[in-house]
């Protein structure tokens, strides 16, 4: 078996993986990335972008669809018609650019890419199972774990014929008549408001009492009506025991018992994702687990020495951008940096219809934390923008020490409110104040303007409402 070495060697190669790749090649690090896979991870390839494409396709044919009734803007067209392979393929060409501009960052940086399947031998070694059927042995100083994560599967409704995952939602070949989804949490809804949009008759079951059950109930209200405008049946404290005799449909439980059946041509499974610490030699280091979860400590250090684990093999939060901060640390770690992880807060999107935006505490959580605090909420009903954009549902919501008014939340639900994580983000960072928000001049006429304006009503002297 042919052997190689190397300081630092990475387990997978999505938005941890490859960031962390580049950074530690940037300091000098001799570094090694094996991906068994496509570069990239979930997110590039079956996740965050191709999902987001489809929901920006979907929300345009939406929109023209609408543009053939009775538009409010004086716009008539003829009834529009979707070429899904055409859209498949749309999302396909972006994906492939942004993982092939992967690959040359890492060519760029003097990263060695392999491509196969790894298995840990020990803390400093590991086996690869090339693509090409050549078997690697790679012995490094370091280790870093960023294999990700899987969808979590249902008992009674194994993958395969009418039952899809999230992964397969992504590429329809033919759009179902009928679709059940199992799962009001954000990828659920996500998907399950693309089908509606372009055309399919989508019911949402979910387990417990509300649709994104993470979300505080304000939050949710405007995705509820959102929902109930486009046409999805939501039904809730139910559970989807399986297919039914026929096969042509789904058996649901509710909370009293009752069976009941729900047609559907197809079934999309979406409860969510677990840590992929499994299938590839783990267990052999008997490293500290929380679950199937790699525990770690500030540094992304694990319970042996030299091994680091980052991104949705942690648990969570599950978020891209976390395991990117998680990566670039530890690179700057092994170069000697002093780094520790410790974000104010790591801002969380879920781009349902309207999108939701969730950054440090929300009210709950500052008074489960023992904080006195002041919230103040601005509606985009009051914004200018929104009402241009026909986007008036929703508003921001700002969390804020009573005593010296220092900014510990937001919160946004609203179209396009995602782009004001940014800002969200950089407050609690910076550790902000409400006279800093409220002082700072926002440029006329934007979404941002709202920020701003909740800032204000916060100290008591909104100017807008």
């Amino acid at each position: 078996m042919q052997t190689q070495e190397t300081r630092l060697l990475i387990i997978g190669g999505g938005p941890g993986g490859y960031v962390a790749a580049i950074r530690a090649a940037q300091l000098g690090i001799a570094t090694t990335l094996v991906e068994g896979e496509r570069l990239g991870g979930t997110c590039l390839n079956i996740g965050c972008i191709p999902s987001k494409a489809l929901i920006h396709a979907s929300e345009a044919f939406n929109k023209v669809s609408h543009y053939s009734g009775q538009s409010p803007l004086g716009i008539k067209v003829e009834a529009p018609r979707i070429d899904l392979a055409h859209t498949v393929r749309w999302k396909d060409g972006i994906v492939r650019r942004l993982t092939q501009g992967v690959g040359a960052l890492l060519k760029k940086n003097g990263v060695t890419v392999i491509q196969g399947w790894a298995r840990i031998v020990d803390g400093k070694t590991v086996e690869v199972q090339a693509a090409d059927g050549a078997a690697l042995r790679i012995a490094c100083e370091h280790l870093l774990l960023a294999t990700g994560s899987s969808e979590i599967t249902l008992p009674g409704l194994p993958f395969g014929g009418r039952v899809i995952s999230s992964t397969q939602a992504l590429s329809p070949t033919v759009l179902p008549k009928r679709l059940v989804v199992v799962g009001a949490g954000y990828i659920g809804l996500e998907l399950g408001t693309v089908y509606r949009k372009l055309g399919a008759e989508v019911t949402v079951v979910e387990a417990l009492e509300r649709i994104l059950p993470v979300y505080d109930e304000e939050l949710v209200k405007p995705v509820t009506a959102s929902l109930r405008k486009l046409g999805v049946q939501v039904q809730l404290s139910c559970r989807v025991q399986g297919l039914n005799a026929a096969g042509d449909g789904v058996q649901v439980t509710n909370a009293k018992g009752d069976v009941s059946e729900l047609p559907a041509d197809q079934v999309l499974v979406a409860i969510g994702r677990t840590p992929r610490s499994q299938g590839f030699g783990l267990e052999s280091l008997m490293l500290a687990m929380n679950g199937r979860a790699v525990k770690i400590d500030d540094q992304c250090r694990s319970s042996m020495r030299n091994v680091w684990a980052i991104g949705d093999i942690t648990g969570e939060p599950m978020l891209a951008h976390r395991a990117m901060a998680q990566g670039e640390m530890v690179a700057e770690i092994i170069a000697g940096k002093r780094r520790h992880f410790a974000p104010a807060a790591i801002a969380a999107v879920c781009f349902t219809d309207p999108e939701v935006v969730v950054a440090g505490l929300t009210p709950d959580q500052a008074a489960l934390a023992g904080l006195d605090c002041i919230q103040a909420s601005f509606p985009f009903a009051a914004n200018g923008r929104a009402m241009t954009l026909e986007a008036g549902d929703g508003f921001v919501r700002v969390v804020a020490r009573r005593d010296n008014h220092l900014i510990v939340g937001w919160q946004a639900v609203g179209v396009g409110v995602s782009e004001l994580s940014t800002a969200f983000s950089h407050s609690l960072e910076m550790g902000a104040c409400l006279e800093d928000v409220a002082s700072t001049i926002h440029a006329h006429p934007t979404l941002g303007e709202a920020v701003q304006e909740a800032a204000l009503r916060a100290l008591g002297h909104a100017l807008h409402i």
